[in-house]
């Protein structure tokens, strides 16, 4: 039985694989467990910068494999033994994860929407686990463009997405895309069109799959740390500063 949701609004967060349907995470000398270190730091920059949205609740969806779960477990304990006080009841109170078989990425995000919807969630944003410098301010105004329409969008330069909300129920059958193609973005956009659906736009964000996303992701840190923000994306500052250090000579 789901656990009983506690907002109208959830935010749910799906790993996702190193190769996924139309993507993958490639950063050349950066593999095995360093690749692993910086994907798990990711998912918990992912699942901080939800926390700070005081009226959603957290979901987070894997495949069920045993080294998912290992990494689930290992994320959600990090997370619990680091927040204190009212943090820490927080995160117990809103925070639920949740198993899914293994498949095509489109099948596996119908699967978490019609399951939030389910439950009784009003407004679903669903989110990939290779955008951690996203922060409180975009979940914000997502969810505030979700009480207005029935759709939202987050685009990425490549023509993607780094995340789709639905308001109400579920209106698209996301499986019967194919989520490979270049233009997926606007083939989902007009499908939302053509039933009338109104829907709206995020600004354009990058997903962290190439050097040159980890070149923007320490740009975006750079530029945090100046406007006082400590916080925003922090386990993967430390990561890659672990990896720099390693390939100095």
């Amino acid at each position: 039985m789901p656990p009983k949701r506690k907002n109208d609004f959830v935010i749910a967060v799906c790993i996702q694989e190193p190769m996924e349907d139309g993507c993958s995470m490639d950063f050349g000398s950066i593999e095995g467990d360093e690749l692993r270190f910086l994907h798990q730091a990711f998912i918990t920059d992912t699942l901080l910068n939800t926390l700070a949205v005081e009226d959603a609740d957290i979901r987070l969806y894997y495949i069920g494999l045993p080294q998912r779960k290992r990494l689930v477990k290992i994320v959600t304990d990090y997370i619990s033994k680091k927040l204190l006080g009212n943090e820490a009841e927080e995160f117990q109170r809103r925070f639920s994860d949740h198993e899914l078989e293994k498949e095509r990425w489109g099948i596996r995000i119908e699967k978490v929407f019609k399951e939030c919807f389910d439950t009784g969630y009003k407004h679903v944003l669903v989110i990939g686990s290779r955008t951690p410098t996203i922060g409180q301010k975009m979940f914000k105004i997502a969810h505030r463009m979700l009480k207005e329409s029935d759709a939202v969008f987050g685009p990425t330069p490549e023509g993607r997405y780094y995340s789709i909300g639905m308001t109400g129920s579920y209106k698209i059958n996301l499986s019967n895309f194919d989520w490979k193609s270049p233009s997926i973005y606007s083939e989902v956009a007009n499908a939302f069109t053509s039933e009338a659906l109104a829907w709206s736009e995020l600004d354009i964000w990058y997903c962290v799959d190439t050097t040159d996303d980890l070149e923007m992701v320490v740009r975006d840190i750079n530029q945090s740390r100046f406007e006082g923000d400590e916080l925003t994306a922090h386990e993967t500052e430390k990561v890659i500063e672990r990896i720099l250090a390693k390939l100095e000579p």
